[in-house]
């Protein structure tokens, strides 16, 4: 590859593809010239989908006279190419040929490969390629790599060989323990005996040749060096596949020996790490250290993953103990003994890792809280359990019960972690002083528990409490009142045991007076003013916002809310930043407590909210910006129409934010959410402001808008708040919010949360300004939306789409009557909505009349809540003007009649009724069935019969239990002392209220209307007696019988 090609930027698919131009493109992708990386590139991606371009990849990738950077890149797009296009589903899926050229040449020229960094790309190739082709297109690559494993231990064999070839193993036995097919773990499973007989050799042979070298030394020191780098990539991969490759890992007699002998290399090699003046390099020291930590992550592993195995393999109890040995010999040296011992770079300061006995110590921790887990949080499963397995986990819970978790351990577990893991160390009080924010965000994320020892510490104390409450409850309390006195200045002793009376809040109620603690000490030592005071100021906070929800009795309430205002107060010497950011954090439990009052909360509610105001403005780091906003959102909240006379201050404070906020987002999020919270507090109150918040909803919810996908949801929060709070006629409703309903539609092409969203936006519209709405230049693309809609939609979303029009028919009715509901179905025709209505119930009717098991529901078919939904729009229509509902029905049935299209539709109309489950929409069909006989018309009167049977089926539901029979139980007379809230009210609330008090379903006594439309329809037929000989002689005498005993008539 010798030949120089240009590289000239022609269109793709001009450049031929070979090995040689392929050199000089990856070479261009791999210069640092921009133009040429992106001609590369591009080059790169057209060539992709191409037959024989992973081959050439492969070609070059093994071209050593290459230079590097060109065969990294090679391997790394042949890398990248796997996940795309080595699935035999993919489209443009690499060819078997090339498939097969590729794996021809994948184990020799790893396990040749000088580079690490090639040698690594390598062995991922190989692994994801495992994945996709073995066994079915790779059945002997198995055979193969433990061949080459088994012929590299031989001393004459070439050095390089086994470190590759346990790299290829560790990779591939990775990629096949993740996978979460179970086909997949199933491979590993087929795998493992053999290859743990391999690597089990491996590893053992390596630990005593380097042991061997440490304890009588010699020449090859190189060679040493080599064995220890094999036997931790031999111990890597072993640890993956008996943890991955065995379901019960207890009954296998060689993992049973490998379980001991881990045991015993673990207290040699913690010999080696822990040496003081130990002869062994540094760097060797930490490849010692390497094992160990894999050893530990083995145990914690088994533990985690196969709990009942992981007791019954050998002496496991015993390596428990010896774990918490290490725990307990950790805490000798782990917390302060004093303020004054706080020194830098002592006490894991240092920024190197953190030392061998600390990670350790940390993975011990965890082993015992996974110990408790078995025990008390057995993992559950879906997968049937053998007898054997069950009985195998019943003995293991007994095992950790009897001989494990025994009192005096538990005991002694508890005191370590409170008097040890629970004080601050030196680098705590270091990292407080010169880092605040930083560390106040450290100690806040409670997410990361497993990777640091304090809130390990916590989450097994609390684990412990509430299983061995007896042995806890009475030792703690004990400490506590030791403590818990004014008097005692021993900070970090007294800061740790406040710590787990806080965390056993919720064991300790019954026997803890928190109110009295409140009185007699947190209220004196919140204003204490002796060095140290902060770090108890700041756990006080703590401790209260644990306790409030738990048992803090409502006269006690006003003095938390002193407490917290004083740790807010910045003049204060001792309320440093961490004191007044952990203050304004838990403040937001304090507020959002179940039995929180605002009026309790009111005197204090200036200082603490300009106290907190002012503390978002102090802090730099965003995410504490946040929670200190959080804080403020879920005052404002729960404060209600109190919070008025600040809302200048929270909202002067919220465009810098803002500004300074760039691309983050979430802090976007949260100002949008406390505008809501704002807007929805102040109730009418916050029309003043509602012009200026606009802009920022136009620019998240319009077509196109880059903060659409982050800000959607609460622009659309914002604008429901607004337009909640926005006053009814005749205070005008600003032209600004009237500007946005034009955005609303392209929402309803989104997904169903933000439709749900813009369905309750156009709602609240129509209540505040419905001409809006109806104008020709909204209503028809609104209509056209929505018959888009109908029909593809899950029932319950169907329903806000079908109770949307109702809205709109309703307010068409009521700001035009007849003309303007004329106008409105002349829209539905054109849009092709009622249409659809209509396929939709003939479709149920259609199905209705076919019978036996085959039947099959028509494909634009309608049923059950959705049916009821349909029929609901066409109530609403008809019953605001029969008409008009007859006139569309003519138009949609043509060329049938009418009453051809009525005779179906009426049949499954009456028919469906019985099946409505909800009274106001049985009402609603009784009303409108029963208005048709306005009309006089033969194909209504035609159904006295089923007219009678529906009378009686809704009124004797509505009139059950009724004392007064003249009245069914929907109607609502009108009061004439309407009942005055004590608070303000929502004007949404009382548009809402409104609406369902006109509604004809509460206004309409149906006894009265049935008895009038009766008369009516007798009087128009000529009297009882025509009556009688035309209509009536044709129902049922049972059914005239039922219907006269209502005494409607």
């Amino acid at each position: 590859m010798e030949v120089e090609v240009p590289l000239i930027e022609v269109p793709g698919e001009a450049n031929p593809l070979s090995e040689g131009i392929l050199y000089h493109v990856l070479r261009s992708a791999a210069s640092a010239d921009p133009n040429q990386i992106q001609t590369g590139t591009k080059q790169l991606q057209t060539w992709e989908k191409s037959k024989g371009f992973y081959p050439l990849l492969q070609a070059v990738f093994l071209d050593k006279s290459l230079p590097l950077e060109v065969r990294y890149l090679a391997i790394i797009q042949l890398k990248n190419g796997i996940d795309k296009y080595w699935r035999k589903t993919a489209s443009n899926a690499a060819s078997k040929e090339d498939k097969a050229v590729i794996r021809s040449k994948l184990l020799q020229c790893g396990v040749n490969e000088a580079d690490q960094r090639l040698a690594l790309q390598n062995a991922l190739v190989i692994a994801k390629i495992v994945r996709f082709e073995f066994p079915n297109d790779w059945p002997d690559l198995f055979q193969l790599l433990l061949q080459i494993l088994r012929s590299s231990t031989d001393p004459n064999a070439y050095r390089l060989h086994l470190p590759r070839a346990l790299l290829i193993m560790l990779h591939i036995i990775k990629e096949l323990s993740t996978g979460r097919m179970m086909k997949t773990r199933a491979v590993l499973g087929t795998i493992a005996p053999e290859s743990f007989n391999v690597l089990g050799h491996i590893y053992v042979q390596k630990v005593q040749s380097w042991q061997t070298f440490f304890r009588d030394g010699g020449d090859d020191e190189g060679g040493a060096l080599e064995d220890i780098d094999n036997s931790l990539l031999a111990i890597k991969a072993l640890r993956r596949l008996i943890i991955a490759g065995y379901d019960f890992p207890a009954r296998d007699k060689d993992v049973q020996a490998f379980w001991t002998l881990t045991r015993t290399h673990f207290a040699e090699f913690l010999r080696y790490a822990m040496q003081e003046d130990s002869p062994l390099a540094p760097s060797v020291r930490r490849l010692i250290e390497k094992h160990l930590m894999q050893l530990a992550k083995f145990h914690l592993a088994m533990a985690q993953t196969h709990p009942a195995d992981f007791v019954l393999l050998p002496n496991t109890i015993d390596l428990v103990r010896d774990y918490w040995s290490l725990v307990a010999k950790l805490g000798e040296s782990w917390g302060s003994e004093s303020l004054d011992h706080a020194q830098i770079g002592t006490d894991g300061d240092s920024e190197d890792d953190a030392p061998i006995l600390e990670r350790l110590g940390l993975k011990g921790l965890l082993l015992v809280r996974a110990c408790v887990k078995m025990v008390f949080y057995p993992q559950q499963t879906f997968r049937y359990r053998q007898p054997q397995e069950k009985e195998e986990r019943s003995r293991a819970v007994q095992i950790i019960k009897l001989e494990l978790l025994t009192d005096d351990l538990v005991r002694e577990m508890i005191s370590a972690l409170v008097t040890r893991f629970f004080v601050f160390r030196p680098s705590d009080l270091r990292m407080w002083e010169e880092e605040p924010d930083e560390w106040e965000k450290m100690e806040e994320g409670g997410e990361d528990w497993e990777f640091a020892i304090r809130p390990c510490a916590e989450k097994l104390f609390l684990d412990l409490a509430k299983n061995f409450k007896e042995l806890i409850i009475q030792p703690l309390l004990q400490v506590f009142y030791s403590v818990a006195t004014p008097e005692n200045e021993d900070v970090l002793f007294k800061d740790s045991v406040y710590t787990a009376v806080g965390l056993a809040a919720d064991i300790l109620l019954d026997d803890l007076d928190f109110d009295a603690f409140i009185s007699n000490t947190l209220v004196a030592e919140a204003q204490k003013q002796k060095t140290g005071f902060n770090i108890i100021r700041r756990r006080i906070a703590i401790i209260i916002a644990q306790w409030i929800a738990i048992k803090v009795s409502e006269v006690k309430k006003p003095v938390v809310y002193q407490i917290y205002q004083h740790l807010l107060d910045k003049n204060d010497p001792l309320n440093d930043q961490v004191v007044r950011v952990t203050a304004g954090r838990k403040f937001r439990d304090i507020a959002d407590e179940w039995e929180f009052k605002a009026k309790n909360f009111m005197p204090y509610a200036p200082e603490i909210l300009d106290r907190l105001m002012a503390l978002v403005q102090e802090v730099e780091l965003p995410e504490t910006k946040m929670a200190l906003l959080n804080t403020i959102s879920i005052t404002v909240e729960r404060l209600e129409h109190h919070i008025t006379p600040y809302a200048n201050s929270i909202i002067s404070l919220l465009p810098p934010l803002w500004s300074e906020s760039g691309d983050q987002h979430l802090m976007k999020q949260a100002i949008l959410t406390i505008l809501s919270r704002l807007t929805n507090a102040m109730k009418a109150e916050s029309r003043t402001y509602h012009v200026s918040f606009l802009p920022i909803i136009q620019s998240a919810i319009e077509p196109g808008s880059e903060t659409q996908v982050y800000l959607l949801e609460d622009a659309l929060d914002l604008w429901a708040s607004i337009l909640a709070q926005t006053p009814s006629a005749p205070e005008p409703t600003p032209p600004e919010l009237l500007e946005l309903l034009k955005f609303l539609i392209p929402l309803f092409a989104m997904d169903n949360e933000t439709l749900r969203k813009a369905i309750e936006i156009t709602e609240a519209y129509l209540l505040l300004a419905p001409g809006s709405v109806l104008a020709d230049s909204f209503r028809q693309e609104l209509l056209k939306a929505l018959a888009d809609l109908l029909g593809s939609l899950k029932p319950e979303v169907n329903g806000m789409v079908t109770h949307l029009m109702e809205c709109v028919i309703r307010g068409a009715d009521g700001f035009g009557g007849d003309q303007a509901v004329k106008v409105l179905v002349g829209d539905l025709l054109s849009t092709g909505f009622l249409a659809k209505v209509m396929e939709g119930l003939h479709g149920a009717w259609t199905h209705h009349q076919s019978h036996g098991p085959y039947r099959e529901l028509p494909s634009r078919a309608v049923d059950g809540v959705v049916e009821t939904d349909y029929f609901v729009v066409l109530a609403r229509v008809g019953f605001a003007a029969p008409r008009v509902l007859l006139e569309a029905l003519a138009t949609i049935g043509a060329p049938a009649t009418v009453e051809r299209t009525l005779e179906w539709l009426l049949e499954e109309w009456f028919g469906h009724i019985e099946n409505i489950g909800d009274a106001p929409n049985r009402k609603l069909m009784c009303l409108v069935l029963t208005r048709f006989l306005e009309l006089g018309e033969g194909w209504i009167l035609g159904r006295l019969q089923s007219l009678m049977a529906v009378w009686m089926d809704v009124l004797g539901e509505l009139l059950d239990g009724m004392d007064d029979r003249s009245m069914d139980s929907l109607y609502w007379p009108p009061d004439p002392l309407p009942p005055q809230p004590n608070d303000p009210e929502a004007p949404e609330d009382i548009r809402k209220r409104e609406l369902i008090y006109s509604d004809p379903v509460h206004r309409l006594n149906l006894v009265q209307f049935v008895k009038e439309h009766l008369q009516a329809a007798i009087l128009a037929a000529g009297g009882d007696e025509r009556f009688q000989e035309e209509w009536l002689s044709r129902v049922d005498k049972d059914v005239l019988r039922g219907f006269g005993e209502l005494g409607v008539m």
